[in-house]
């Protein structure tokens, strides 16, 4: 059978993938990478950069191809069929990597060549990747006894499962509730769009009337506008208690216990690893030095930006308190009170914006100013391969020279987890996907210089 997650190419052909593709594709990759590892360590041999290094490197990114493909439609198609696929390969893969991580022979093949006179001429970058690599066997508790290894990978293979788990147990929360009714006065407030969507969410449900979801769209069009606070503090319990012991689905898709063993593991698999705590362990990766020193940036954040926020909250309960004598503020009023305030002080408001900017202009607007910051042209492509009709297929390019394809997947829809869809970048002549969960401009900021210094991201 033709699998196309086993023939990497530049732009995954998304209309060929099918479920069944996905676990033969996983586990073929991971037996010719353990071969690839079994015959690189079978003697002590010196290695150099292109023997080690990319050849490992060429192993990881077969197995990122197909892995990152299924995690993404996942994210945005998921299904019944697909998650269960998902399941069975994540111990596969839990399992693969801490097997890496605690394979001797690659260990010490690394410690062979940071120990030869290559490393010595490497670049700052490659020595940064050998080092790394040496800190992450270390990570992995190459360094443990058998007992403890075996424990190790008991842990890792758990907290990938649990994760997968919490994720799917929220997406179900946000789809499995939604409020209807009959009563136009109970969407008083609320915009034009949002009632007609509210309409058309009941009519695919057969159901008469509106239907609100949690989607976010629909969720924050409740917070923002709707002038039953009532409805709001429906809405708002209902979000906010979303995957747990509370809230209208009480006890279902509960992620409390699941919460409990991740922490429970994380702090065990931390001090196998002979660290005080899971913060710790994470630290080891990252810039900032100590729990410590975490905590304390935080709470001086916290302490310069409280008086502001306070100011900003006296006068939007004054404000509200005028509108309708309410002494206080809920939770669910802010966003409702910041809105009328705004139209209050400046005239202005999100729906009188909203048909100045449609996604198009907003989009068009977007490209000049990336077009003015960075010299890079984006430029949406006709009929590409993609997941759903809703995707656009974007080109970056600077002086008609390729940096990268972006796809962009916009819009909320049944069986897609809330931020599934942001940009996903391809690199020109990089076979890899890199997923990018920030706001547009900000990923404009942050990505295109990235691109225009280098094509690998």
């Amino acid at each position: 059978m033709h699998n196309p997650l086993l023939q990497p190419t530049q732009l995954p052909p998304f209309s060929t993938i099918e479920v069944a593709h996905i676990e033969p594709a996983i586990d073929a990759i991971l037996a010719q990478n353990r071969a690839d590892v079994a015959a690189l360590t079978a003697e002590q041999l010196p290695h150099n950069w292109q023997s080690l290094v990319a050849t490992l490197e060429e192993g990881s990114d077969r197995l990122s191809y197909a892995w990152s493909l299924a995690s993404h439609l996942n994210g945005v198609m998921n299904s019944d069929e697909l998650r269960e696929v998902y399941n069975r390969c994540l111990p596969k893969l839990s399992a693969y990597w801490t097997e890496m991580g605690q394979h001797k022979g690659l260990f010490q093949a690394y410690e062979r060549f940071a120990a030869s006179e290559e490393y010595a001429g490497l670049n700052a970058a490659q020595k940064k990747v050998i080092d790394n690599a040496l800190r992450d066997f270390r990570l992995s508790g190459i360094a443990l006894p058998p007992a403890q290894q075996q424990r190790y990978a008991e842990i890792q293979q758990r907290l990938s499962e649990l994760s997968n788990k919490f994720s799917e147990n929220v997406l179900d929360a946000t789809q499995g509730w939604y409020f209807h009714t009959d009563d136009m006065t109970e969407l008083q407030g609320l915009p034009d769009d949002a009632i007609e969507a509210a309409a058309s969410a009941a009519h695919s449900r057969d159901l008469q009337g509106w239907v609100i979801t949690l989607d976010f769209p629909s969720y924050y069009a409740v917070m923002t506008y709707a002038d039953k606070a009532s409805l709001r503090e429906t809405f708002y319990r209902a979000y906010s208690s979303r995957a747990s012991d509370q809230g209208p689905n009480a006890g279902r898709w509960d992620n409390s216990a699941v919460m409990e063993e991740i922490l429970a593991l994380r702090h065990e698999m931390a001090q196998l690893l002979g660290y005080d705590s899971y913060a710790d362990y994470s630290l080891a990766t990252k810039m900032a030095d100590s729990p410590d020193q975490v905590i304390g940036f935080l709470e001086d954040l916290a302490t310069k930006s409280r008086h502001v926020a306070e100011q900003d909250l006296a006068e939007l309960t004054a404000f509200a308190a005028e509108q309708n004598g309410a002494d206080s503020l809920d939770p669910w009023d802010l966003g409702y009170y910041a809105e009328k305030l705004k139209q209050s002080r400046y005239q202005l408001s999100q729906q009188m914006l909203r048909p100045y900017f449609p996604l198009p202009k907003v989009l068009d607007g977007l490209f000049a100013i990336a077009g003015r910051l960075f010299g890079i042209h984006i430029e949406e492509q006709e009929n590409a391969d993609t997941w759903h009709p809703d995707v656009r297929f974007l080109r970056l390019s600077r002086d008609g020279n390729t940096l990268a394809y972006c796809y962009l997947d916009p819009f909320a829809r049944s069986n897609k987890r809330g931020g599934a869809g942001w940009p996903i970048v391809v690199i020109a002549d990089v076979v890899q996907m890199v997923k990018y969960s920030f706001q547009w401009l900000t990923w404009c900021v942050t990505l295109i210089p990235r691109l225009v210094g280098s094509q690998r991201c």
